[in-house]
């Protein structure tokens, strides 16, 4: 098929055969051989030119489109298996990048040294139209069907205090006995600010909570909690080792918050970058290894 589309291109049997590095006769003898197998005649002779038939015109159209598809095939077989390199700019909100992704880029780029990484960390996540980064984490699927999410983890909001806390002010038996706590306040993202919705089995309730603490820094409210300032729901990952050592306590333990998974998202036109699908590969690997699961 590329002879054939060459000598069509061409459009001579002395050109083909110089730029294919063989004789006249050669190329002549090899049309031949294809014509022979066809059972078709897919080229008019003259002693100059050659023109296609239409059997000529149906077979270069075909072979042409071939053509290009293997070599579509053979740049995807190359770049799975080609070693990641490239800038790689990286999205994910302050608190949680600071303390969980910015380490993993730390070992990613040692795995992978050829790859330049920029991490950007932001308080609210960037618009998923935004073109400014090639992966973001997000907590929750994004309804936008023009990226690509991939889940690279579980995760749960918890509500959780400090045993002080507690201790001075009661345990919540109720979603509804929150009103009557200090509840610290996290302004991120396109969340309604104060409202707390959770569940339990078939019930489910919204609740407006209130408190003299507020941060737009994840971070800040944990410790803030730590010092025993309120109730704070945030994610499993941040305040896991903190039930673990006890510094912290659940809160409602039998009611859930809405899903919060943990998301690499990423462009359609990025999904067979090799950079990208390793960066993403790496995370999935990385916090399987490390889920903070309390269960």
């Amino acid at each position: 098929m590329a002879f054939f589309s060459l000598l069509a291109r061409l459009g001579s049997f002395s050109a083909a055969a110089r730029e294919l590095n063989i004789t006249t006769p050669a190329v002549s003898k090899r049309l031949n051989q294809m014509e022979t197998r066809l059972g078709a005649q897919l080229l008019n002779r003259t002693t100059r030119r050659v023109s296609l038939t239409a059997e000529g015109e149906l077979y270069l159209e075909h072979a042409r489109r071939i053509l290009v598809e293997i070599d579509d095939m053979e740049h995807l077989i190359s770049s799975a298996i080609a070693a990641p390199k490239g800038l790689l700019r990286v999205n994910a909100t302050m608190g949680f990048g600071r303390s969980h992704i910015s380490p993993l880029i730390s070992r990613f780029v040692k795995r992978y040294p050829e790859v330049q990484v920029q991490l950007q960390l932001t308080v609210n996540p960037p618009a998923l139209t935004d073109d400014a980064f090639d992966v973001c984490i997000r907590f929750g699927e994004p309804p936008d069907a023009r990226v690509i999410a991939k889940r690279i983890a579980s995760n749960r909001r918890l509500l959780c205090a400090s045993p002080a806390y507690l201790a001075q002010r009661g345990t919540p038996r109720n979603p509804a006995e929150l009103a009557q706590h200090d509840c610290i306040g996290i302004r991120q993202g396109d969340e309604a600010y104060g409202i707390w919705h959770l569940r339990s089995g078939q019930q489910s309730q919204t609740i407006k909570v209130r408190g003299t603490l507020s941060s737009n820094d994840g971070e800040t409210a944990l410790n803030w909690a730590l010092e025993g300032h309120g109730i704070l729901m945030r994610s499993e990952w941040d305040v896991a080792k903190y039930l673990h050592s006890g510094r912290l306590k659940l809160v409602l333990e039998n009611w859930q918050t809405p899903p919060a998974d943990i998301y690499a998202i990423y462009p359609q036109r990025l999904q067979t970058a090799t950079r990208v699908k390793a960066f993403v590969s790496y995370l999935g690997e990385a916090f399987a290894a490390t889920s903070p699961s309390m269960e």
